[in-house]
């Protein structure tokens, strides 16, 4: 299950894509018309500009903008970004591996072999789809807003 804070920064980052690359977007804006409470958003935003998804810029035309096109950045990598490892165990994470304490051998592990082929299906989704793709298909759209 992703977090609340992922599903912000990925309707926010929806927000800045259909903008532009480059094209800011009021924080007010992006709060109001998505409905998510501005100091969390700015937290959020903030953490996306640290990574190098988004830029801000002060004054009157400033707010946050997106720094890559679309189609580069995809749902995988802010979840990663946001939530951390998407794997549903220790030892099959790619960023923060660990082998499991109580385990005797991963290559025997049948807990390890069904959770490693459902997380392989699951990434493969998630790093398969883009801002772009979200941008296009209107129904994941209407399935981010839904939950």
């Amino acid at each position: 299950m992703i977090s609340q804070k992922a599903k912000y920064a990925l309707r926010a980052l929806l927000v800045l894509a259909e903008a532009g690359v480059g094209q800011s977007v009021p924080i007010s804006d992006i709060a109001d018309g998505q409905r998510i409470p501005r100091k969390f958003l700015e937290q959020i935003l903030l953490d996306l500009k640290h990574r190098g998804l988004v830029s801000s810029r002060r004054g009157k035309n400033g707010g946050y903008a997106l720094l890559r096109s679309p189609d580069l950045i995809t749902v995988g990598e802010v979840l990663r970004l946001i939530d951390g490892p998407l794997a549903p165990l220790p030892c099959l994470s790619r960023m923060a591996y660990r082998r499991c304490e109580d385990c005797d051998g991963e290559e025997d592990c049948r807990i390890r072999r069904v959770f490693a082929e459902a997380h392989r299906a699951n990434t493969a989704v998630l790093d398969a789809a883009t801002l772009a793709d979200m941008i296009a298909d209107p129904g994941h759209r209407r399935m981010l807003d839904a939950g």
